[in-house]
């Protein structure tokens, strides 16, 4: 897949194979859930933070100050 800039953009399963292949040999199918897990949420946040969602920082600091009081 090639996208508008001319770089190559990797496919879901491309980049669900590459997440596998650089899993230890050992690991588990709870592993591989996990890592993919983590993955969707980090995607899922940062197209969130593309869309203008997020909270700034200041906002978050307030927050965090309140609950670590």
């Amino acid at each position: 897949m090639i996208g508008g800039t001319g770089e190559r953009i990797m496919t879901t399963k491309e980049a669900v194979l590459e997440l596998i292949r650089r899993l230890p040999d050992d690991a588990t199918v709870d592993d591989i859930m996990s890592e993919l897990y983590v993955r969707r949420k980090i995607e899922e946040g940062l197209r969130e933070l593309d869309a203008g969602k997020g909270i700034p920082h200041n906002e978050v600091k307030g927050t965090l100050a309140k609950w670590l009081v």
